[in-house]
């Protein structure tokens, strides 16, 4: 897998609203959700996240920015991410899932 998403968290999203007065930035826990929602689209059978071992914020992301997000698949049971806007960095890290046991056939 390796996929890519455009997304823009609005001025109306809920945690804008305090994160922080007269100068919103998007909290990294919502960039961290498009981020799954981007694997999730691109690999359903990725469902449960066991641990993020890299996350890097290293640039604010503003209302109204389109960040565009970029995953791709590095093992079975892991995905590394990539955010940006424009050529600049937001965001980039390591996410780690568990997989669903495979389906036990009824004799």
């Amino acid at each position: 897998m390796n996929d890519e998403r455009t997304v823009v968290i609005g001025f109306d999203h809920p945690s804008i609203a305090g994160h922080f007065p007269r100068r919103p930035i998007v909290p990294g826990v919502v960039i961290l959700g498009e981020v799954l929602e981007t694997i999730r689209l691109a690999e359903p059978d990725l469902k449960t996240v066991s641990g993020i071992p890299v996350a890097k914020f290293a640039s604010p992301l503003k209302p109204g920015e389109c960040l565009v997000i970029k995953v791709t698949r590095t093992a079975l049971e892991q995905v590394s991410f990539v955010c940006r806007v424009g050529e600049r960095v937001v965001a980039s890290g390591i996410i780690d899932f568990a997989m669903a046991p495979a389906p036990v056939n009824a004799a």
